[in-house]
This record gives structure tokens, sequence and C-alpha cells, in this order.
């Protein structure tokens, strides 16, 4: 005979698949959340498998083994404006 706890998390697991599942078809976490809490899912519920889906895909994440380098570029020279009422008159 089950217990409670062995029930719910049973249910969270069905819910970490579905997601897992489907942000690799694409979709966000976020639009993944409503649509599970529209259709009836337990708020609680889907934010413990959400939580769960982040730490596992985290472990699945690979090391990067060097930083990433950050470039900047400097501009000087700002583009000329035409001033608001030229362009309401459509001068110049």
């Amino acid at each position: 005979m089950r217990t409670k706890n062995q029930y719910e998390s049973e249910y969270i697991r069905k819910i970490v698949e579905y997601l897992k599942k489907n942000l690799k078809k694409g979709y966000t976490l976020e639009s993944l959340k409503w649509a599970l809490i529209n259709q009836g899912y337990s708020r609680i519920s889907v934010n413990k498998a959400i939580e769960q889906v982040n730490k596992e895909l985290s472990q699945e994440a690979p090391i990067l083994e060097e930083k990433p380098k950050i470039t900047h570029e400097i501009i000087t020279e700002e583009p000329k404006k035409k001033p608001w009422w030229k362009k309401l008159f459509g001068l110049d």
C-alpha cells in the first residue's frame, strides 16, 4: 500500500516529465506552468515540479571550461537627428 507521500512524488514526477518534454519542444516554462494550472493542477505541485526540473536541468548543463570573452566598441559620433518640427512639416 502506498503512502500519501509516494502518491504525491509520483504525481510531481509526471509533471516534471511533462515539463521536460515540452521544454525540449521549445515552450517556455512560464507558459507550461499556466497551462498546467489552467488544466486543474495545483499551483503547489506545479511549483514543486518546476523546482525539480530546474534542479535536474542544471545538473545536465555542460560546465564551461573557459570564461566567455566580453568585447565592446566605443562609438564616438552620434547620428544627426532632424528637429521634430522639420519632421512634422516635411522640411529638409
